[in-house]
Parts: structure tokens; C-alpha cells; sequence
């Protein structure tokens, strides 16, 4: 990389173009691999790695990215007048990221997948609205989706925007990563530990570890189109400045909630808005909720808050969720992953 570049237009320390079938990195080492990018007042243009431009079947693994702006960007831009750069013309299929260890960003560590609905080639710019409001005469697209992303085994820390920012997605699983110390920034519009954006169908979120950041641990505005699946299961989310999981999906999507432990919160554990569609039950099953709104005047509007005809349906028996006002209450060793103690009555709910 180049940790004196501080300008002169968008830059990247390592870029693949027009790729396909590429693994990149060490074999089992991730200090043999260091890309080291940016660390001065420019540096939110500064890319560490760039994958685009119809760049597909690619494997980055064991490699360490610090500093710079974002640390992965894997997208493919449309191109006005080339209808092979766009959905559903192009489909970019199989990436993997694993492994790493992603440090000190200024902007997003993961930057996977095109976050524009549409992208309007009239003014160049994206639009985020509804195919019902494009303005006549306008020359509107879809950007290329992914299908089949896998990201895990990865360290990410001190990153200033979010922390693993996905769209347009089909078939994402995101799983084993750890994320801590995010949303440096303080943008209240980046902010997510984990995000599952807009266009991402068929998800599976899991087993990750998720602590001591800014902002919300885990961000979801999937789609229910085609009958989409999507899971956030067996997480566990501690120790924040935000909401827990926050969710404003599109196309009626549900989302299969479970076994998550949701833990000392700013605001609430689960945040549930329909605005933008997401009208159905969410199902959420045997989660452990513990001490949100920073386990001060905590009510039963904190655990699971539903607005804007958001709605949900609660497991029952094996499957209710534990909801304590504080980890004391719950009986569970902060210091050891929020583990139950003996005595503990979260019985079956929560993180294991």
C-alpha cells in the first residue's frame, strides 16, 4: 500500500479487474500478506482492495488490511450504454472471504455488493425510491447482484463506518467474525456491525461475535422477493451505543430470529419497522434479552420494539425469549462470552 497517499482522485493499493477464478492471499498465515493503506487526511478515497469491473469466482483469504479508507470493495459499477454491466444481465457469482484480519479503516471494512436500487444514468447518480417515482425520461438500471458470498473467520476492529456492509446478494452467509470497535466515525448513517442491505436474498447470519462498538450490531433491509429466506441465528451482540438488531426490510421479508444473546444496549434489543415493507411476523424464537436501554428504566417496549406495522410472533415453552433488565439478572459471566451460570434461568435462549 501507500500510507503517505493523500489525494489526486480514487486509488487503490491492490485492484482486480475483469478477474475470475483468483485466490489471493497466504496460505495459513495472515502477516505474510499486509496491505497497509493510507493514513492521512484523504484517506477515505483510498481503496486497500478494490475487486470489480465483472470480477468474479474469487477467494481472498489470510491476509492482514490496515488503515486506508475501505478495506474490501467488491462491486461491479454500470456502465451507461452496456447493458453486460447490469442486473439481471450480469450475475457475478462465488466470492469468499475469509480469514482476515481488517484493522483502522476510515470508511467500511467490507464494502461487498452495489448498495444503489437503481442507478439513474440521466443525472449519474443513485435512487433509492420506488420503480413507481422514477422521474420520466430518465435512464434508470439495476447494478450487477452477487449470488453465493460467503465471508468468515475474520477480525475486524477500529473501523470508522460499518463494520461488514453487504446489498445485493443472493445466497450471503455471513458467520465466525468477530467485529468490535466500529462506527469511530460517529455517522449516524453508518453504523452497523453487521449490515444485510438492500437486494439480499437468502441470508444466513451466524455464530458471530459482535461487541463494544457504536451504532447497532446488526442492520437488516433484505428483500422477501421470490420467497427469500433469511436467518440471524446464534449471535452474540454485547455491549453497544445503539439498538440491538435493527430491521427495516423490503418485499414482506421474514426473518427467522433465534438463539441470539442481546446484551447491554443503548437503546432496544430488537427493533422492528415496517415502513418499507417489511409488514409480516418476524419469527423470533429463544433469543436471550438482556439490560437495553443501558439497563435504566427498562420496559417491555425496550426488548422488542415494533413501529410503522412492524410486527412479530414470539416463540412459546422451549422457544420464549429470556428477557432480563440486567446481566445480573440473567445470571450469566460477562467475562466469559455472557455464559449462564449455574442458577441461571435462561434455560434453552441465547448465544451458545
Amino acid at each position: 500500500g501507500e500510507p503517505d497517499w493523500n489525494g489526486g482522485g480514487y486509488s487503490s493499493a491492490c485492484e482486480f479487474s475483469n478477474c475470475h477464478y483468483i485466490r489471493f492471499g497466504s496460505q495459513s498465515d495472515r502477516n505474510m500478506i499486509i496491505i497497509n493503506g493510507s493514513t492521512q487526511r484523504a484517506r477515505e478515497a483510498y481503496r486497500d482492495l478494490q475487486i470489480g469491473n465483472t470480477s468474479d469466482n474469487m477467494e481472498i483469504c489470510f491476509l492482514t488490511i490496515m488503515n486506508g479508507g475501505n478495506g474490501i470493495v467488491a462491486k461491479t459499477d454500470p456502465v451507461k450504454g452496456d447493458p453486460g454491466t447490469v442486473y439481471p444481465n450480469l450475475v457475478i457469482r462465488n466470492l469468499q472471504i475469509h480469514d482476515l484480519t481488517i484493522t483502522g479503516t476510515k470508511n467500511e471494512a467490507m464494502y461487498i455488493g452495489h448498495t444503489a436500487t437503481y442507478w439513474d444514468h440521466t443525472v449519474n447518480q443513485p435512487y433509492y425510491g420506488s420503480a413507481s417515482r422514477f422521474t420520466p425520461g430518465h435512464d434508470y438500471i439495476q447494478p450487477a447482484k452477487w449470488q453465493n458470498v460467503k465471508i468468515y473467520n475474520n477480525l475486524i476492529s477500529n473501523i470508522g463506518l460499518d463494520g461488514i456492509q453487504t446489498a445485493a446478494i443472493d445466497g450471503l452467509e455471513i458467520f465466525n467474525n468477530e467485529v468490535t470497535q466500529w462506527g469511530t466515525e460517529r455517522n449516524a448513517a453508518h453504523n452497523g456491525g453487521i449490515l444485510i442491505g438492500g437486494r439480499t436474498t437468502n441470508t444466513n447470519t451466524h455464530d458471530n461475535y459482535v461487541h463494544d462498538g457504536w451504532g447497532e450490531f446488526c442492520q437488516f433491509y433484505g428483500s422477501g422477493e421470490n420467497r427469500a429466506t433469511h436467518i440471524i441465528s446464534n449471535n452474540l451482540f454485547t455491549d453497544n451505543q445503539g439498538d440491538g438488531i435493527s430491521m427495516r426490510g423490503t418485499d414482506n421479508a421474514i426473518v427467522h430470529i433465534t438463539n441470539n444473546t442481546i446484551a447491554c444496549t443503548k437503546g432496544n434489543s430488537l427493533r422492528i419497522n415496517g415502513h418499507t415493507g417489511m409488514k409480516g411476523k418476524q419469527i423470533v424464537n429463544a433469543n436471550a434479552l438482556i439490560a437495553p436501554n443501558g439497563g435504566n428504566g427498562v420496559n417491555i417496549r425496550n426488548y422488542i420494539y415494533v413501529e410503522e406495522g412492524g410486527s412479530a410472533i414470539e416463540g412459546t415453552g422451549s422457544e420464549e425469549n429470556k428477557k432480563f433488565q440486567s446481566p445480573r439478572d440473567a445470571g450469566v459471566n460477562t467475562a466469559e462470552y455472557y455464559r449462564p451460570q449455574e442458577g441461571s434461568s435462561i434455560g434453552n435462549a441465547g448465544y451458545r
